[in-house]
């Protein structure tokens, strides 16, 4: 039977005991980002610190998990080490679907725990598991012993920390079944506050499905538009990748620290050059049919007479841009090599990237010295990339340790601001212009998904301020309703508003189907809301000055338009949701 009411598990981490609270607001909130928000401002701290043990790690899921396709995504909530302030971030992998199948809408993970614990959860069963013999094993071999320790593959769930999320670095991912993430704002390193090495999901239960003849009839006609169409082919194809030619065809794909915006040696690094002498197979998220997740191989020479030891690397758009064309490397392989050690390292591969091309060209004009890098940093050195995201995760010294809180820090106390990529945290791979830019900087989770901002430059050459703004908040409250199902953004082009009203009402949401917009409108508000409460001020934002001096096919960015574009936008932002206290 279809709740009106969240099922949410609330675990002190101090006492080991937890209790399940049925919280109110389904109708207003829907689920995902709307109910990671609603239970952030039920159990969260807003004048306390990110590492204050009572501050809440949270894990919320949405109405149609489990119901449909490509509602597989999970929203982590938590105030986050980077700014101090409220935070999202969204993974795939199985920990949708465990949760469905463990009768739960929400987990709530509050207090420290003693010693280090894997904290595990299933329908009828929680137990904290003292596992201090992993601390200090990166993500792949905590993986293995993780998943000899908790069986029920499939349905199971393993969340899990590297070395950077205990060493708290503010670029600490939480891994997702080895090839997903919780990658930005530092979701790691909450959990590592809280000595959580693991969480594990075990989905050990069941839930309805409709009866009738209405529910598997819809399911069916999505399940073709998703397969038998060609509107997801491009995700299942190559995927992302496509984007690292086309991009750098536009003029748009930043290469050593967005000092370029295109490069001829892309052909080394586009997603065809790594599905034809790369790729090993295609994996898709629990309940997805399309199979995005590329996984390519980095191999490791063990012996001399040729015998290689090869690991299994996810590949994407992004983690291409992040080690690949912002550090200069051209090479598939040497990517791989990369991201497969930021991903043992337990790092967010965009933050990590972007912060060693920072350190790179700051070694080159002097700013800092090889002292402080411990290693000659070069574009385009690969090797010296590798041990570099080591020292990052560990936090090898003082410069590493200031690097790894975000890359404005670093540069707050060295110099070289003006090169610094950060956009609220540090960019994304679209180097479009002017409203990509302002949408990233003052987006909700500084995110590049947060609005169609790269797309917005890629179709509009004029400078209209009014129209851009209006474009980026109607479009933001679109998709914070879709993070709240919590649909695949991939799959924004199928799940319009027409269809998504369509699956609730098929599964018993009807006030969520009839009022998708004032819905949509009260989640984008309630979000900005405790975005603001905790701290953050949109007129305070600044754009480096590295951003006016990229020229993109448009021709060289407009410094005078990105600076109104901030301005409104941020204007926007503080009429949409004033600042209100709580708790």
């Amino acid at each position: 039977m279809i709740r009106d009411y969240f099922r949410v598990l609330v675990v002190d981490l101090a006492t080991g005991k937890g209790k399940v609270a049925n919280v109110p607001g389904r109708d207003e909130v829907a689920g995902g980002s709307g109910l990671g928000a609603l239970l952030f401002t039920k159990y969260g701290k807003a004048d306390r610190p990110w590492d204050d043990p009572e501050q809440p790690v949270i894990f919320a899921i949405g109405p149609l998990t489990g119901y449909f396709p490509l509602m597989s995504k999970t929203v982590a909530a938590f105030k986050s080490p980077y700014h101090d302030q409220y935070a999202e971030s969204h993974a795939g992998g199985r920990s949708a679907l465990a949760l469905r199948f463990a009768d739960l809408d929400g987990l709530v993970l509050t207090g420290r725990a003693p010693r280090p614990v894997a904290v595990v959860v299933g329908s009828r069963h929680l137990e904290l598991k003292e596992v201090h013999y992993l601390w200090g094993l990166d993500v792949q071999e905590s993986g293995k012993l993780l998943r000899r320790m908790f069986k029920g593959s499939g349905h199971r769930s393993i969340l899990r920390i590297g070395p950077a999320g205990e060493n708290k670095s503010a670029m600490a991912g939480i891994n997702v079944d080895t090839y997903r993430h919780f990658g930005r704002l530092g979701g790691g390193a909450a959990l590592g506050a809280k000595n959580v090495k693991a969480v594990v999901i075990i989905g050990d239960g069941s839930f309805p499905l409709m009866e009738g003849k209405d529910y598997p009839k819809l399911f069916e006609a999505v399940y073709r538009k998703l397969t038998a169409t060609d509107m997801m082919q491009k995700y299942h194809n190559l995927g992302t990748p496509a984007n690292v030619a086309i991009l750098n065809e536009q003029k748009a794909l930043p290469w050593r620290n967005l000092q370029a915006t295109t490069d001829p040696n892309v052909h080394g690094i586009t997603g065809e050059r790594f599905a034809e002498t790369a790729l090993l197979r295609n994996a898709a998220c629990a309940g997805c049919p399309v199979g995005c997740i590329h996984i390519g191989f980095s191999r490791e020479r063990f012996h001399a007479d040729y015998r290689y030891f090869y690991r299994q690397v996810s590949y994407d758009h992004e983690p291409i841009f992040a080690t690949g064309s912002m550090l200069g490397v051209s090479d598939c392989f040497a990517v791989l090599d990369i991201i497969d050690v930021v991903e043992q390292m337990g790092l967010d591969v965009m933050s990590a990237g972007v912060a060693l091309a920072w350190a790179t060209e700051a070694l080159e004009k002097g700013i800092v010295t090889e002292n402080e890098t411990l290693l000659p940093l070069k574009f385009g050195d690969h090797n010296t990339y590798e041990m570099a995201v080591r020292h990052l995760a560990y936090g090898a010294n003082d410069f590493y340790r200031l690097l790894a809180q975000g890359t404005l820090r670093a540069a707050a106390h060295h110099g070289g601001a003006d090169f610094a990529c950060v956009l609220g945290q540090e960019m994304a791979g679209y180097a479009t212009g002017e409203v990509f830019f302002t949408s990233q900087a003052l987006g909700l989770r500084h995110s590049h998904l947060d609005s169609a901002g790269y797309s917005y430059d890629q179709t509009h050459r004029d400078k209209d301020v009014g129209q851009a703004v209006d474009f980026l908040i109607s479009d933001e409250a679109s998709r914070a309703f879709l993070t709240s199902m919590v649909a695949c953004l991939f799959a924004r082009g199928v799940y319009n508003e027409e269809l998504l009203a369509e699956c609730l009402q098929s599964v018993g949401y009807g006030a969520l189907a009839d009022n998708i917009g004032a819905v949509s409108g009260n989640i984008q508000k309630l979000r900005w809301q405790t975005r603001l409460t905790t701290g953050f001020n949109p007129a305070g934002v600044s754009i480096p000055k590295r951003f006016t001096e990229v020229t993109t096919r448009k021709g060289k960015v407009d410094g005078e338009f990105l600076t109104a574009l901030k301005d409104a936008y941020a204007q926007c932002i503080r009429e949409l949701a004033p600042r209100k206290d709580h708790p």
